[in-house]
């Protein structure tokens, strides 16, 4: 009873608040280490483990069994799976100081070029079958708004015309266009590349993609399939549209006053 002590000044009342407060300092902790799982041990700027790992310790692996057949995953694994050995480097030693690329930045992968190594595996719908499908092997769909790019031209950034539009790829559970796809040369060769469709513009004659220039279009990354792109290709292709905006041409990578 509240205001009968066990022994000495302990009560009730103390023991249920001395027991809320190590519940609450037992559920911290808990969040605190299952935050945990991705992103840790933490690196220094330069790939090395960082020297501040934080007070809480690595919690133990813990195996998520995934649908469709797909491997199981266990975090943390101590192995990030972080892009090493990238073509860049620190254009001053202290903490903070940015890092200049040593190469082409677009097949270096870094900057605005840069890329994650996402699986090597489609996005599934909530039926296991790939979220993103060529326009063409769906009849139920049509461009139901706006202009239909299929079949017109593509201009680069520098004016040059690199190819035309062949098929769409749609984002199917989500109803919306993802990718064009571009014939890459005017004649129709069957070079096929991925333009995402956020990065084009479509006008009444053709399809202007201001971020790359002409001799680009060939070395966009390529996908495995010609009817799926992995979460590895898309992010691959989305780092070299976004790479191309600020290193298409020299000029973009100047300062603007």
């Amino acid at each position: 009873m509240v205001g009968i002590e066990f022994f000495g000044n302990v009560d009730l009342a103390s023991v249920a608040i001395w027991a809320f407060w190590l519940f609450f300092a037992l559920l911290v902790y808990y969040l605190q280490t299952e935050n945990m799982r991705e992103g840790y041990p933490l690196e220094d700027e330069d790939g090395t483990a960082a020297a501040n790992q934080g007070p809480f310790p690595l919690p133990k692996d813990k195996t998520f069994i995934l649908r469709d057949g797909q491997d199981p995953l266990s975090l943390p694994s101590q192995a990030r799976g972080d892009r090493t050995d990238l073509p860049m480097v620190k254009t001053e030693t202290h903490y903070g100081a940015p890092f200049a690329p040593t190469g082409d930045p677009m097949l270096g992968g870094v900057g605005p070029a840069s890329w994650a190594p996402r699986k090597d595996d489609p996005e599934l719908d909530a039926h296991g079958h790939p979220k993103i499908k060529l326009m063409s092997e769906m009849p139920d769909f049509h461009v139901a708004a706006g202009r239909d790019p299929r079949g017109k031209a593509v201009v680069a950034g520098d004016g040059e015309v690199v190819g035309r539009i062949v098929d769409m790829m749609v984002d199917v559970p989500e109803q919306l266009v993802r990718y064009l796809v571009i014939d890459v040369n005017p004649e129709g060769t069957g070079k096929i590349r991925l333009a995402p469709f956020t990065m084009t513009r479509i006008k009444n004659d053709r399809v202007k993609i201001r971020s790359l220039y002409s001799g680009q279009f060939d070395d966009i990354p390529q996908t495995a399939s010609p009817s799926v792109v992995t979460k590895l290709e898309e992010d691959k292709i989305m780092g070299w549209f976004g790479g191309g905006t600020m290193y298409a041409d020299p000029k973009r990578a100047e300062p603007k006053l």
